[in-house]
């Protein structure tokens, strides 16, 4: 496929930065056959937004192919693709309620459903939960996300924290950039991954109260600058780029 006719600059940027993140999952093994979604809102007043096309693996997600569609679902422009109903309403939501959402990430994860499906939820008991103190919201599981009326309660829970565990579900980020998204969410699985890992080891030795506090006050201002997580998305792309460069096309 070739590049919109109508694609300004600043859409095809996002459409390449969005194309770049999919292989990014792909080679860290966070993909699910052909669903969970990645999407990034596209630059200007309409709050249209990028998502994969329903279909397609995410090593074949590239630039050109990537839907743009609008918070009703409608898909802009000509495409052989639809959208998966279950991806497309809670993006949506997120999208069309929160003004600084601008990146929104999903995954099925081994880790990050155990531990979504753990009554005790997320310990703060290592380096990288330990980063996300007071940053991580709960939504209780409602089935399949395809009804629309979940959302306002998605969002109620939600609230502004950017690190979200859906119950019996998965993980779920979501920024102001589609980098500094990707950091919250690789940290957020991370974590999951550490205590999964530690699980059979007994008790998890928990953080102090203190302790947590000052690394959410210390993560806080790393990741209130406007550039942060760029340096270690783009050596993630290079990383990409050694084995198939054909996302951006």
């Amino acid at each position: 496929m070739a590049r919109p006719a109508d694609c300004s600059d600043a859409e095809w940027q996002a459409r390449q930065e969005l194309a770049g993140c999919y292989r990014i999952f792909h080679l860290l093994g966070w993909t699910e056959m052909i669903y969970n979604h990645i999407s990034l809102r596209v630059p200007g007043p309409e709050r249209h937004f990028l998502i994969n096309p329903f279909g397609l693996h995410y090593t074949e997600v590239c630039a050109s192919n990537l839907l743009k569609v609008d918070l009703a679902g409608n898909v802009i422009g000509d495409s052989a693709y639809q959208v998966n109903a279950a991806g497309f309403h809670p993006h949506a939501t997120l999208h069309g309620a929160i003004d600084d959402c601008h990146c929104v990430m999903h995954t099925h994860t081994t880790a990050g459903m155990a531990v979504a499906s753990s009554a005790a939820g997320l310990q703060i008991s290592n380096f990288y939960a330990a980063q996300l103190g007071g940053r991580v919201a709960y939504h209780d599981f409602e089935g399949i996300t395809v009804h629309a009326d979940e959302g306002q309660r998605m969002l109620r829970n939600i609230g502004d924290k950017p690190a979200v565990i859906l119950r019996n579900h998965g993980l779920l980020a979501w920024g102001p950039r589609l980098p500094v998204t990707f950091y919250t969410l690789w940290i957020l699985q991370r974590a999951c991954e550490i205590q999964c890992a530690g699980a059979a080891l007994g008790p998890a030795l928990e953080i102090p109260r203190e302790i947590q506090l000052k690394c959410q006050a210390d993560a806080k201002v790393v990741n209130t600058n406007p550039d942060f997580a760029r340096e270690n998305f783009d050596a993630m792309l290079r990383l990409v780029d050694r084995q198939d460069r054909s996302w951006r096309d």
